[in-house]
């Protein structure tokens, strides 16, 4: 495995760059200083809003790209890339969807913040993990913003308990099992692996020249564009099928082990 040549590095965030406490290693944003010395791109792609991305990555949130909303937002050095909105006209029949079972809780993610309903307040504080910046709405009709995401939360098992209710909807909306509680719904062309595509023509970086890490099913759109793709030992067994390479676990720093043999390969490379 040589990782001597490679440019962009992307790695998901929950279950992969950030432990089980939802946080990030002081030893990743050491390893990120070296990173930038050679001139490697990092991207943060999630299923989290861009401001919740920025919340867990303060110190190095002007140098890296965002990947938000599991590729609904596209945001480099500030200046959005990539923006696409659910039709807002679509979201009734959703609506009806959702409240067929009582113990779904609606996100409904917009740019800058997101919307819960008014049922969900015995969730908000486990909710506001992952949505820090939100409103409390007792309808869709009193969002203005461009809804770029709708995430739905059951307690127990996403794929169990939502992800049935939706099957029926996938030729016309993204609907993806994105953790154990979570299934996301966005515009049919909105993933991580279209997001990481337009970045590498941008930057006219191809596959070969990309690594990337993940651990649930919103990432292997995105692994499918990398050559070192990497699935977390703690990854869903779909993400390990997907990828090519296999690594540590999120508690175990799976991220930065590779990346330590990323930068290894780089100083090899150039001492030659």
């Amino acid at each position: 495995m040589d990782l001597s040549k490679i440019k962009l590095v992307v790695t998901d965030m929950d279950g992969t760059l950030l432990n089980s406490n939802h946080e990030v290693s002081s030893l990743f944003l050491e390893l990120f200083k070296t990173l930038k010395k050679h001139n490697i791109i990092f991207v943060a792609a999630s299923g989290r809003p861009y401001y919740g991305i920025t919340d867990k990555l303060k110190a190095i949130k002007s140098e890296i790209i965002i990947v938000a909303e599991n590729g609904g937002i596209v945001v480099d050095n500030e200046n959005v890339l990539l923006s696409i909105p659910i039709n807002k006209n679509n979201l009734y029949k959703i609506e009806d969807l959702i409240y067929s079972n009582n113990h779904i809780h609606p996100i409904y993610c917009t740019k800058s913040k997101a919307y819960f309903k008014n049922n969900s307040n015995g969730f908000i504080k486990l909710l506001s993990e992952y949505y820090p910046n939100f409103s409390v709405v007792n309808t869709i009709d009193e969002i203005e913003e461009e809804i770029i995401k709708i995430a739905l939360y059951h307690h127990e098992d996403s794929e169990k308990h939502i992800f049935p209710l939706f099957e029926n909807l996938t030729a016309e909306y993204k609907i993806i099992i994105s953790g154990k509680h979570w299934v996301d719904i966005s515009d049919i062309y909105a993933n991580k692996g279209n997001a990481i595509e337009l970045l590498q023509k941008n930057y006219n970086i191809s596959m070969e020249e990309t690594i990337a890490f993940g651990d649930y099913n919103n990432d292997i759109e995105m692994l499918k564009r990398a050559s070192f793709s990497f699935a977390m030992e703690n990854a869903h067994q779909n993400v390990k099928d997907t990828a090519n390479y296999k690594t540590k676990s999120n508690d175990e720093f799976g991220v930065e082990v590779i990346l330590k043999e990323l930068i290894r390969a780089k100083e090899s490379f150039f001492n030659k």
